[in-house]
């Protein structure tokens, strides 16, 4: 994949981003998503790769548009597949709460890990955690072995975890040793690859979310050196029977990074609210701000892109 490629593909994110950000704090998720989706969409149509969407907005009869499967780009360049969520955290957008992203990865045929629209398990943190940590062993094995890598104490690390009923026993267990916790409502993409940026102050990311996030996340993570593990927990056996017509024969496989997000990856993605890890669209008369960045699994190259827009457009008063 061509390098000038990633820089390409930050035009799509953005177009998501800026149209989603409009609605910012109406209430509406429904409202939002479709316009990141409409968005993104349409500025696919301009990027040159043969692509296939294997991670989007769900089946073909779900989903008008990026749906799995969906070809999208010119149809003349690089053929590859593609794992987006226009807009990662619709309900953080309607209530105008932070780390709303519009996120794509990019990779090479058949390397990201196809699975249906239910939960995984998840374990990710930043290069410092890289073959340290383990989906098998305990959160408190976990932190001790993180602490001990990053040459600090348990005490010192912050733990990142949906605020789910589901995680009671993991957010006790946590506590009892002494770690700090950030309780999130959603996105947990964007809590992932936060695991990556010393500045966020979030370490390590635990629990169970969506796993078409996981795929996302693991691209990122590809990019950066970082380290993931994921497990499929399908919510009933139609998600299990999902699962292996796309491929995953053992459901209580342990994935990999590289399993999760093989091969040669570019990720991308752009801040809809101010958040850890960008800032979000922040409007001016006639234009607005964003704030994306960029990576290469190649050559772990991440580029952070601040850019003004401005749109062509009659005030109403």
């Amino acid at each position: 994949m061509d390098r000038n490629l990633a820089l390409e593909v930050v035009r799509v994110t953005e177009a998501a981003a800026l149209s989603s950000a409009r609605l910012m704090g109406r209430g509406d998720e429904k409202a939002s998503d479709q316009a990141a989706v409409d968005a993104m969409r349409q500025a696919f149509n301009g990027l040159a790769i043969d692509g296939t969407v294997v991670i989007g907005e769900g089946e073909r009869d779900e989903a008008p548009m990026l749906y799995i499967g969906e070809r999208v780009g010119t149809g003349q360049g690089p053929q590859v597949d593609i794992a987006l969520d226009p807009l990662e955290g619709t309900t953080i957008c309607a209530n105008g709460a932070p780390n709303a992203l519009s996120v794509i990865a990019i990779g090479e045929r058949g390397k990201f890990l196809h699975c249906p629209d239910t939960y995984m398990d998840k374990i990710a943190v930043g290069p410092a955690g890289k073959g340290v940590v383990d989906l098998d062993k305990s959160p408190t094995e976990n932190l001790k072995a993180l602490a001990k890598a990053k040459g600090e104490r348990v005490e010192d690390l912050t733990v990142i975890i949906l605020y789910r009923p589901r995680h009671e026993a993991l957010i006790k267990e946590v506590r009892k040793t002494g770690a700090r916790i950030r309780l999130i409502s959603d996105g947990d993409v964007s809590a992932a690859i936060a695991t990556t940026k010393p500045e966020t102050g979030i370490d390590i990311l635990i629990g169970i979310g969506g796993a078409p996030e996981g795929v996302l996340a693991a691209a990122a993570l590809r990019c950066v050196g970082g380290e993931m593990q994921g497990r499929l927990k399908p919510r009933n056996q139609q998600e299990v029977e999902r699962a292996q017509a796309m491929g995953i024969k053992e459901i209580n496989k342990k994935f990999s990074l590289e399993e999760l997000a093989g091969g040669e990856v570019m990720f991308a993605a752009t801040g809809v609210t101010d958040g850890d890890y960008l800032k979000g669209v922040h409007f001016f008369p006639g234009g607005a701000t964003t704030q994306s960045v960029v990576m290469r699994s190649k050559t772990r190259t991440m580029r952070f892109i601040d850019a003004t827009h401005h749109f062509a457009f009659k005030p109403k008063y």
